[in-house]
């Protein structure tokens, strides 16, 4: 479907090409070149999608993000030339949905663009409609999630994630089916992302976030849902 997309990029040339391949599949754009635009570029008309570079003048892409993300959960995909995993991993943990690391194809970004929109359209591809356990809702129909009755905002990738895990409570889910449960084949995503949206989702959902009551670590494996007989674990 069509939607609103902002860029946030400060290479003139690149950010027209990307705003042309954009308006080639229906998406109206927005082009801005430094960070403290792009900030007052959506708070004045919220986006479906933000395309963040990481290295902006003014304000870079990840306070950009971190502001951003205190207000409201916009899907975001961070463009990035520093291609180390912690750079990375830093840029998922403050909340980016996707990266995508320079130099890249238009045709990649644009593939990358309709899979998180998907994404935060439809939720989770699972068959469960609806999961309850001591204080958690996952509400896969509403795309809600709630804690002791209050609304817990996440990303669409956070959202996939968990809505996956609550489709087979006490099931272990290995990080590399994860990963294609969150992202679908070809990314080159890595296990250590998703240990960071777990990390997140924590930090949202859990009472203490160190002795995890929900997301449970299976050691040597990867995560699932606890069933309600199960007790808190230690997370890694």
């Amino acid at each position: 479907m069509p939607a609103r997309i902002l860029i946030a990029e400060d290479d003139h040339k690149q950010a027209d090409l990307l705003r042309m391949f954009l308006e080639r599949e229906g998406h109206v754009t927005t082009v801005v070149h430094d960070g403290v635009t792009a900030v007052e570029q959506t708070r004045r008309r919220w986006p479906d999608l933000l395309v963040l570079d990481l290295m902006l003048p003014g304000l870079n892409g990840l306070d950009v993000c971190r502001l951003l993300r205190s207000q409201k959960d916009v899907p975001i995909i961070m463009l990035t030339a520093r291609a180390t995993e912690n750079d990375m991993l830093l840029g998922l943990e403050i909340g980016a949905d996707d990266y995508i690391t320079k130099p890249y194809s238009p045709r990649e970004l644009v593939a990358r663009v309709r899979t998180v929109l998907r994404r935060a359209e439809r939720g989770s591809p699972t068959e469960s409609e609806r999961y309850e356990i001591e204080g958690l809702v996952v509400d896969i129909t509403r795309h809600e999630v709630s804690v002791d009755g209050r609304r817990i905002g996440l990303t669409p990738a956070e959202f996939k994630l968990l809505a996956c895990l609550a489709s087979a409570p006490g099931r272990a889910f290995t990080r590399p089916l994860l990963l294609e449960r969150v992202y679908g084949f070809g990314h080159d995503a890595t296990g250590r992302t998703i240990d960071v949206h777990v990390m997140n989702l924590r930090r949202k959902v859990e009472r203490e976030p160190t002795r995890p009551r929900y997301l449970l670590t299976v050691y040597g494996v990867g995560y699932k849902l606890a069933e309600p007989c199960e007790g808190p674990a230690n997370a890694p």
